[in-house]
């Protein structure tokens, strides 16, 4: 992992987390709709690069330049992934914390 890229912030509603996150100079990075009826919004503040998402559960997203390498290294240490995601946004492996908190592994 090189960097921590996006942090999921659950929220209730997320047209109003998003008017106070810009009320505090975040701004927009990304604003999609999603499956299931959901919207993917992603917020930055200025010239950082680590970015947050609003979204209906807690997770931090680390990026990785070669996910196979880095997932086959976390599996050796005997850490559980789930599977390599292929998506339009790049591929993803999840994985939970001892106490279940979600990282994800992320290669654009």
């Amino acid at each position: 992992m090189k960097a921590i890229e996006i942090i999921m912030i659950p929220v209730a509603d997320q047209q109003k987390a998003k008017e106070f996150y810009m009320k505090l100079g975040f701004q927009i990075i990304a604003e999609a709709p999603m499956e299931h009826g959901q919207t993917w919004i992603q917020l930055g503040l200025p010239g950082q690069g680590a970015t947050i998402s609003l979204a209906n559960f807690q997770g931090i997203i680390c990026e990785t330049d070669d996910i196979e390498i880095e997932v086959k290294e976390l599996k050796d240490k005997g850490i559980g992934l789930g599977k390599i995601d292929e998506t339009p946004w790049g591929r993803f492996a999840w994985l939970k914390d001892l106490d279940g908190n979600s990282l994800c592994l992320h290669q654009k």
